[in-house]
């Protein structure tokens, strides 16, 4: 099952190559100014600097969805991230307003790696485990499709982030003894350890055996099932990597994202989402030093604001990861993405079917009323 429709695909024409860096700022700035209120362009902040510059709102993915239902008159929602963040856009916006993925080639590996059928077979598999109503609450990362928190929703499941992911187990621990979390192990395991889950009863779940590669007792005996995925920019940063940049950098503060490996997180000072990495920098002393362990665009910003303020920030790793899915969108997409709608073409429109919409709603709305 699909878990969007893809209107109007568009390759990008070739006379938007060639095109001076001055000449393509100025097109896009004349764009988007002759559209007005009735656009929203939204920035994830992994985004590229020449893209992310035109963002009316810059974000993490959730974050940028719900700014975008605030704005009920802009009739057009351009979202500069990737596939399962322009599906939240859409399942969080007013009926009239259309969601635009300026490259449709942008997507996720890690939302890539938990397919809506191979869930359903590992539901299926659970229930002849368990019996009709295993005791399992299914619990899925924002980064993932839509498809995958209409499963959720309709399971009696919810969505977290990685702010809040402590507070959504929580929740499914008073509900059921088990948690399925999926697409990101690494996240579900530095989540469950830090609640004090010890890593045995965490077993990972490969979709690609049956009952993930796992005997029976283990599964019996697991308090969080972990699907077989991963970020692949943050499975980069290694426990070694920690050590080096200490060992250069005296006294240096190491914060990693929790989609780090859970040996990288135990090195490093602090993990934290990427929201809750930018207000740790922001609100440290002058003179403070920090070795940050996420994407590159956002630690180069993140680098140069600091610098502004007497602080060093620096990658984990010494030349950086970048979100090559992420980077795929170029000012040359914006750029046919905004002209297009000048002329009344809506290119690369992100469609959620409604009762994939309506059971990812309920997925969403279970988060949000978690405390």
């Amino acid at each position: 099952m699909a878990s969007y429709n893809m209107s109007q695909a568009c390759i990008l024409p070739q006379n938007y190559f060639g095109v001076s860096n001055a000449q393509m700022d100025s097109r896009i700035a004349e764009a988007k100014e002759k559209l007005g209120p009735r656009l929203v362009i939204l920035g994830h902040h992994y985004q590229r600097d020449d893209v992310v510059k035109f963002a009316h709102y810059t974000g993490d993915s959730f974050k940028l969805s719900q700014l975008a239902a605030g704005h009920p008159e802009a009739d057009y929602i351009v979202f500069c991230g990737v596939h399962f963040m322009a599906e939240s856009a859409d399942v969080l916006s007013e009926p009239h307003q259309r969601v635009i993925l300026p490259d449709l080639a942008a997507g996720c590996s890690m939302a890539d790696m938990a397919d809506i059928d191979q869930l359903e077979q590992a539901w299926e598999e659970l229930c002849s485990l368990f019996g009709d109503k295993p005791p399992v609450v299914p619990i899925t990362y924002m980064n993932s499709s839509a498809a995958i928190k209409a499963f959720c929703g309709e399971h009696d499941g919810a969505v977290c982030t990685s702010a809040n992911a402590r507070a959504v187990f929580e929740w499914a621990w008073k509900r059921q003894e088990k948690i399925l979390f999926l697409p990101d192990q690494h996240l579900g395991r530095n989540t469950g350890y830090q609640m004090g889950v010890p890593l045995e009863a965490m077993p990972v779940w490969d979709p690609y055996q049956e009952l993930g590669g796992n005997a029976e007792d283990r599964i019996r005996a697991a308090r969080v099932l972990l699907w077989k995925g991963h970020c692949s920019v943050h499975q980069r940063f290694l426990p070694q990597m920690v050590d080096q940049v200490r060992a250069k950098y005296p006294g240096i503060n190491v914060m990693v994202h929790p989609e780090c490996t859970w040996e990288v997180v135990q090195k490093a000072d602090l993990s934290g989402s990427t929201e809750q990495i930018m207000k740790t920098v922001r609100e440290s002393p002058a003179g403070s030093q920090w070795a940050i362990g996420t994407e590159l665009h956002l630690v180069n910003r993140l680098a140069q604001e600091s610098a502004e303020q007497g602080k060093r920030v620096i990658s984990l790793e010494e030349h950086g990861c970048l979100c090559s899915t992420m980077f795929r969108i170029a000012p040359q997409h914006l750029l046919a993405s905004l002209e297009n709608l000048l002329e009344g073409r809506v290119i690369n429109e992100i469609v959620v079917p409604e009762n994939v919409k309506r059971w990812t709603r309920v997925a969403l709305d279970r988060m949000l009323a978690i405390r």
